[in-house]
């Protein structure tokens, strides 16, 4: 008997049971499609966070103050940094950045705002992207005037839409916040994780200058630079560090510290790596269900058709046609169960992505390695029955009732 006579055989044999054969390979669709969605899902949120780190830049870093070892005379004041920019010539820009907790509010309605203080070189280094109207320029930088940049989610959580340019907010922190005028709206940074804009945070940017009047105990505990290339990021975080140790006598003391946002972007990477890994794995465990729900079925089926198999061994079969014919079966069941998961698997990624706002990232290599495991289900728990009904007596089995 060819191999086609064995795949007719199988394939009427599975049809003569439709719905014992749907359940055999329902174990197999469920772990497929777990693991292609979770796996795409976790693939294309690396791919959006690596974008949104690609935006700040791969030439930048951040210096950051020690603040457990730092005194008084360790932070960054507003004359390093004139003079980090003067003096290394691998820093394109250079921007203070500190970081606030505070409230932001029009005449009807108070929110919690993340306010970042920088002066008018930190679009470059953020790479914020305008939406509308303008980032505040040098001299409302060097006047400390009181001029804020929103993001789109702060803007329709306040006022309901997003180009609000010129309007007024109060904002700071809760005991003493102050009016100021928004001459700017960006794209939002929490814009990957959806769309409930409400429970989502809001973000504003402003002078630092003016963050000193909002806040009474500001100081500069970090800057970030860009390198005038990514080759020399390293160069110009190291250069800077040399530059403020010598300006603060802190050689030795370790105050100081670069990172680079690439690095950043490594960890996180390896979390969400490990995460979808941990996730698919315990997902593939519905496949090993799966698997046995196929042996169990392959091994009752040889019971049933045990005075079958005693003919076609009386007529003239070989033991091994009869163990090919078994294995086909199986096969065919855990072959059809991985196609049909994974296109449940892509459909189930796309329908997520598009709740969660994350689009997942499908590969050959994931497709063709799905239908070669679900063939290697098959083959593995295949074998036992097989051997099982190929071991079988003719008389036997022609006895058998």
């Amino acid at each position: 008997m060819n191999i086609l006579e064995n795949l007719k055989i199988a394939i009427d044999s599975i049809r003569a049971n439709k719905l014992r054969s749907f359940l055999t390979m329902l174990g197999i669709i469920i772990g497929i499609s777990s693991v292609i969605t979770l796996v795409s899902l976790g693939q294309g949120a690396k791919e959006n966070i690596t974008g949104e780190f690609e935006k700040i830049g791969a030439s930048t870093i951040s210096i950051k103050v020690n603040i457990q070892k730092a005194s008084n005379s360790d932070f960054i004041t507003v004359d390093d940094i004139k003079q980090i920019k003067a003096k290394i010539p691998t820093v394109r820009y250079i921007t203070p950045s500190i970081q606030k907790q505070g409230i932001i509010s029009s005449e009807s309605k108070i929110k919690r705002v993340y306010i970042s203080g920088g002066n008018e070189e930190m679009m470059y280094v953020q790479n914020y992207e305008l939406l509308y109207g303008r980032f505040f320029n040098k001299n409302e930088y060097l006047e400390g005037k009181p001029v804020v940049v929103l993001d789109e989610v702060a803007a329709i959580n306040i006022f309901g839409y997003t180009d609000v340019t010129g309007k007024k907010v109060n904002i700071g922190s809760k005991l003493s916040p102050q009016k100021a005028t928004i001459i700017g709206v960006t794209k939002s940074e929490m814009g990957i994780f959806g769309g409930d804009y409400e429970n989502m945070p809001a973000f504003a940017v402003v002078s630092n200058t003016f963050m000193q009047n909002l806040f009474n105990d500001t100081v500069i505990d970090m800057i970030l630079i860009s390198a005038t290339t990514k080759e020399e990021a390293e160069n110009a975080g190291n250069g800077t560090i040399r530059l403020l140790e010598s300006r603060h006598n802190s050689r030795g003391r370790n105050i100081y510290r670069a990172d680079n946002i690439l690095k950043q972007l490594e960890q996180v990477n390896k979390v969400i790596t490990i995460f979808t890994t941990f996730i698919g794995a315990v997902a593939a465990i519905s496949l090993l269900v799966g698997g046995i729900g196929v042996m169990n079925i392959m091994l009752v089926s040889v019971t049933e058709r045990t005075k079958e198999i005693g003919i076609r061994k009386a007529i003239g079969a070989t033991t091994k046609s009869i163990l090919i014919q078994f294995l086909i079966e199986s096969i065919i069941l855990s072959l059809i169960g991985g196609i049909i998961g994974m296109v449940m698997g892509v459909l189930g990624g796309y329908a997520i992505g598009k709740f969660i706002k994350v689009t997942p990232v499908l590969s050959l290599t994931a497709i063709i390695g799905t239908i070669l495991f679900s063939t290697s289900v098959g083959v593995f728990f295949g074998i036992y029955p097989a051997k099982k009904a190929a071991k079988l007596d003719p008389i036997e089995a022609l006895r058998y009732e």
